[in-house]
């Protein structure tokens, strides 16, 4: 399935993806408050929705907005840092990650998601702007204790995240969070792509580009630290919560690893695109 969070008469409503286009979950009978409610309730629910939808008219929502798929996340995004080789490469002078063992894990504040066609903010003491495109895991019960064999049973599916990140902010403090967590650098969607509708999840293009110029393009089969080994990992002591959001790491070609860098400006459209889930397209503003 394909879920979207949708804005209908100023009111936002869950839909899933049929063959004539979206169509409200409260329309086929169930009633959920958001994504998060449906993530939270998606083993007990995920049966009869998709016989409603076998056996539905597939009445089609026709005037919406689409929303971020999980507008207000229910904690903070887990985010594994430099997780493809190019990227460790291209960011070596600036934090030199070559000799890594482990992985490396932070988070990323989300008051709210900025949706897919939202405009990432530019602030005037934010200088180096930059877009990392990334695959984004939703998990969609508690994992406690988790072996690398069980992990993906714990797994709702995957959307697409851009982590925007204000370069000069995260030097500074000499951590990410701050410099990831500004309002509206969240961009996320178009939508939630259930793991069951992806045949492999490690031999998937990963892409974005910057006015049509390609910056990024790599495969998710590079990434280093395998979702399952990460989900197993960061729940070895400590509970990952139904809800919970991991982006699991960007590829080589962001702004900062360029020569000279090339970071956004106002006006700039940033398109970042997964294979089988679809593009999330953002204007600087």
């Amino acid at each position: 399935m394909r879920l979207y969070t949708v804005e209908v008469n100023e009111k936002e409503q869950v839909a899933v993806e049929v063959t004539d286009g979206l169509m409200s979950l409260a329309d086929l009978g169930i009633e959920v408050s958001d994504m998060n409610d449906l993530i939270l309730r998606y083993e007990e629910i995920e049966s009869m929705l998709l016989e409603k939808i076998n056996n539905s008219g597939n009445v089609v929502i026709k005037d919406y907005k689409l929303l971020a798929p999980v507008t207000i996340p229910m904690q903070d995004i887990v985010c594994l840092g430099v997780n493809y080789k190019e990227h460790i490469d291209e960011t070596a002078k600036v934090v030199d990650f070559t000799k890594k063992e482990d992985a490396v894990y932070f988070s990323k504040r989300v008051n709210r998601s900025n949706n897919p066609d939202g405009v990432i903010p530019v602030y005037d003491f934010v200088d180096s702007l930059d877009y990392e495109v990334e695959l984004g895991v939703i998990l969609k019960k508690d994992a406690f204790q988790v072996s690398v064999e069980d992990a993906k049973n714990f797994i709702l599916g995957y959307t697409i995240i851009n982590d925007v990140s204000a370069r000069n902010i995260q030097l500074k403090h000499q951590q990410w969070y701050r410099g990831k967590s500004l309002d509206g650098y969240t961009p996320m969607g178009p939508c939630i792509v259930t793991a069951d509708e992806i045949e492999d999840v490690y031999n998937l293009s990963i892409e974005c580009y910057v006015n049509d110029e390609q910056r990024q393009r790599s495969n998710t089969a590079c990434m280093i630290t395998k979702i399952e080994e990460a989900i197993s990992e960061l729940s070895q002591g400590m509970t990952l919560k139904a809800g919970t959001i991991i982006a699991t790491g960007t590829p080589g070609g962001v702004a900062m690893g360029m020569k000279p860098p090339k970071f956004l400006q106002k006006g700039d459209s940033v398109r970042c695109v997964i294979e089988n889930i679809g593009e999330l397209v953002n204007k600087v503003g």
